[in-house]
């Protein structure tokens, strides 16, 4: 219940008004990520393991699956953003009412596989509140009057940390190993070989990325990807997402309204095109993801989802699970980079060095950073 609670707390800064809009199809409104972490633990196990269930609204399985095939219909993601009814009283009167059906199960049932989709059903909402925070960060940049979240400013964050971490080559293994949760992509230890390589000790300060940006950095098509700069071109990318010049300053909007960039502070919201033409431009080049994971317990990580060069491929041996927890990741590995870490908006016990995050290399608006290898 704490992690039920935590999602909850996060909404207690908005106004009514914050809950249903929805700024681009990849944000999602605050709304419908409080109704659709209920959902879970509604369609996933409540519908399937009571008997006589009586779903709180029959209409809430269509308007709050995300992208479950087999489980059914379900409106445009794009669309989301049109729910003005139920009105939000109602979607937590939906939260509490599967609360109070959980709790009741939980207490009676000893079954195991309850149990694991009930942990699943948590981690899938503290992904989900990480979610919350940057979707909702996107639509308050989009407001002209700049409206504040809170008052702190989650990425003034600085590094004390400098110079680079030796890794020998060798044979090392990769991917989760223990009894505790991990998602299905994390599975299927296996064994890599890596040729010898350096990491950074730090992430990309602001700093170094405006003279990224003062060195012609993205009017230099020599550094990017093809596609990347396709796309830069496209979208007529200029800087990282949020950023602003005023007077000859560089400044950003944050969950805590527009502030001045702290060059010390650690560079993010930046996509894989970027992150790859920085290290292009610095002479280095991104980490692959088992790069990261072998370095990790010589890193000081968890500030910023850090981009690597792997793109996201199921590991050895494995499965696609039966049913619908099947979809969860396995239909989504391709067309996606692999980022590792954790960012300052990770709910705290969701991170792990084995953890595999993924989105499009067009993503700015997550937490991302860069941290170089060589």
């Amino acid at each position: 219940m704490n992690t039920r609670k935590k999602t909850e707390d996060l909404c207690r800064p908005l106004e009514i008004e914050d809950f249903t809009p929805q700024s681009a199809v990849f944000a999602s409104p605050p709304k419908w990520h409080i109704a659709h972490t209920t959902w879970f633990f509604e369609e996933m196990i409540l519908k399937k393991y009571v008997s006589n269930y009586k779903p709180f609204d029959d209409s809430f399985g269509y308007l709050f699956n995300s992208y479950y095939n087999s489980l059914g219909d379900r409106i445009e993601r794009g669309h989301r953003g049109l729910i003005t009814r139920p009105n939000i009283e109602t979607v937590f009167e939906y939260r509490a009412y599967v609360d109070k059906a959980m709790t009741a199960l939980l207490n009676m049932s000893e079954s195991e596989a309850i149990k694991k989709l009930t942990i699943l059903g948590v981690h899938h909402e503290q992904q989900h509140q990480e979610l919350l925070l940057t979707d909702l960060k996107y639509t308050f940049s989009k407001n002209p009057i700049n409206p504040k979240y809170v008052e702190t400013n989650l990425v003034e964050d600085t590094y004390i940390h400098s110079g680079w971490v030796d890794v020998n080559e060798g044979i090392y293994e990769i991917g989760h190993a223990t009894d505790n949760f991990a998602f299905d992509n994390e599975l299927g230890r296996h064994r890599v070989f890596s040729e010898p390589f350096q990491i950074s000790k730090s992430l990309v300060t602001n700093g170094d990325y405006i003279d990224f940006i003062n060195d012609g950095g993205y009017e230099n098509s020599k550094y990017w990807l093809d596609d990347g700069w396709h796309w830069l071109l496209e979208n007529k990318i200029k800087h990282p997402l949020y950023w602003k010049q005023k007077n000859d300053q560089w400044h950003h909007y944050t969950l805590s309204g527009i502030a001045s960039i702290k060059e010390e502070a650690i560079l993010a919201h930046i996509s894989f095109y970027e992150a790859t033409a920085f290290a292009n431009w610095s002479k280095c080049r991104l980490p692959t993801e088992f790069e990261w994971e072998i370095a990790s317990s010589q890193l000081d990580w968890g500030r910023r989802w850090e981009w690597t060069n792997s793109a996201y491929l199921p590991y050895p041996n494995f499965k696609i699970a039966e049913g619908a927890v099947g979809e969860y990741n396995g239909k989504f590995m391709i067309n996606q980079m692999v980022l590792r870490g954790a960012s300052v908006a990770t709910a705290k016990q969701h991170s792990r060095n084995t953890y595999r995050n993924f989105f499009t290399p067009n993503t700015q608006w997550q937490f991302s950073g860069i941290r170089l290898a060589k």
